[in-house]
């Protein structure tokens, strides 16, 4: 069920990676797979994702790139183009890879990637095995993909959408470091729990302990409803070229990176 990647294995999780891009871009010029932004999406699928807010990340990223803002966006920049990859990760050695590396150059592409994450992401119902929370195994899955885009990209950017803190695994600030040494930026969704502290919300957790790189931003969705309208304002923050992160418009969160490393 598992594509199982050992953290300690790079150079095999290497040669995955670089099959995964030869697979979509294979064939390809060089400068065919050119993009203005690389997003890689790093969705959270530990045992703590129930169905619900596995439909809520699946759906969610699917209606968010096929929306007329995000298509919009991915238009009026500079090559017109923007590349997507899509996996699932939970403790390490467990990634799922969802969607290898795909170009998205207006709405019929964007309707084909977001056609494979809704017939095989995660829908919730088998977590058993699926382990803890390891924040820091998704950001440096995320980080060798990005390593092996097939092309040249103005901005890359690793994305990730989670329920809870780093649990499992190693700790978050040498995979963060690592990825921003890289130009790499880390941005999340951070997805609120029943019973969540609301003086200790994970939001800010994310913003203290994850996020960083130039312009990152952390958002939160304030209920399930939202979810949708806060990733969809956020893919738009992350696909356009001169956006800075936006003000918040009452249903979501928006936190400046915090400059000083702490886990």
């Amino acid at each position: 069920m598992f594509e199982r990647v050992s953290e300690e294995a790079g150079p095999s999780f290497l040669r995955l990676a670089t099959l995964l891009a030869a697979s979509m871009f294979g064939g390809l010029p060089a400068h065919a797979s050119n993009v203005d932004v690389a997003i890689v999406f790093a969705v959270d699928f530990s045992s703590s994702i129930d169905p619900k807010i596995a439909d809520l990340q699946r759906e969610g990223h699917a209606a968010a790139l096929t929306s007329p803002e995000i298509i919009a966006a991915i238009t009026r920049n500079y090559l017109g183009c923007i590349g997507v990859a899509y996996f699932e990760w939970s403790s390490p050695g467990h990634t799922r890879i969802v969607l290898p590396w795909t170009r998205i150059c207006g709405l019929e592409d964007a309707k084909a990637a977001a056609a494979v994450i809704s017939k095989k992401g995660d829908t919730g119902y088998t977590r058993r095995g699926r382990g803890g929370t390891s924040v820091s195994s998704a950001i440096d899955v995320g980080s060798l993909l990005l390593d092996q885009f097939p092309g040249n990209a103005m901005k890359k950017v690793i994305d990730i959408s989670s329920n809870g803190e780093n649990n499992d695994g190693l700790p978050v600030q040498p995979s963060r470091l690592n990825a921003i040494t890289k130009g790499y930026t880390i941005n999340a969704i951070a997805i609120p729990t029943e019973g969540e502290n609301p003086e200790q919300p994970l939001a800010s957790y994310f913003a203290r302990s994850v996020i960083g790189g130039s312009q990152a931003f952390v958002i939160s969705p304030t209920g399930p409803n939202d979810y949708i309208k806060a990733l969809r304002r956020k893919l738009v923050t992350e696909v356009s070229m001169n956006a800075a992160p936006a003000a918040t418009s009452g249903w979501g969160l928006i936190t400046p990176v915090v400059p000083h490393m702490q886990d």
